[in-house]
């Protein structure tokens, strides 16, 4: 397994609506495995392959000991919504907005054999379940902003430089991200 490099904000990667997955086999259980790795040592809630550079319909999740992943995501939301809740991104480090995210979530696909599964969530869970699904879509916590969040979110991510954080995150993950060929390290927070 190995620990991958996370795509920051400006990568279009991250503007693309992933592929369903349609292969099945050893190459797919390494991302899963190297996502699911990936994600625990940034010590994050979710992690959806885009985020990795990898245009599929993959994420990974963890929330209080449940763990997981799911692969060709198809969402049921409530009607009704949860208390607004503050969600950052490993792929846009060091900002933070109360986001509105549906109180439950069903989540359907498949897992790394193409077996079926359902999955129910409410709170948390379904707020990583909602905003991974998200990446796969191409759509950024900060597009779900409204009002002054919205102004001041786009006014931070057009003021910060970029190309700075991601030279700084690069260097801070340096020693231990990986690739299929050896290991190294990452950076990241819990969302």
């Amino acid at each position: 397994m190995a620990i991958l490099n996370i795509r920051i904000i400006g990568d279009p990667v991250l503007r693309t609506v992933a592929d369903p997955v349609t292969e099945f086999g050893p190459e797919l259980e390494k991302l899963v495995a190297d996502m699911l790795e990936t994600m625990e040592d940034v010590e994050g809630a979710g992690l959806a392959a885009p985020q990795v550079g990898i245009s599929q319909r993959v994420f990974t999740y963890r929330i209080r000991g449940v763990e997981g992943h799911i692969i060709n995501p198809v969402l049921d939301n409530s009607e009704d919504f949860q208390p607004d809740e503050v969600e950052g991104c490993l792929s846009i480090p060091g900002l933070g907005f109360p986001v509105r995210r549906f109180r439950h979530t069903r989540v359907t696909g498949v897992d790394v054999h193409g077996n079926p599964v359902e999955l129910e969530g409410e709170g948390m869970l379904a707020r990583v379940f909602q905003h991974e699904t998200d990446h796969l879509d191409g759509i950024l916590f900060t597009d779900r902003l409204e009002g002054e969040d919205r102004k001041a979110a786009l006014r931070a991510i057009r003021n910060a430089n970029y190309d700075s954080i991601t030279e700084q995150t690069t260097s801070k993950r340096a020693k231990t991200v990986g690739s299929s060929f050896g290991a190294g390290a990452s950076f990241g927070s819990a969302q």
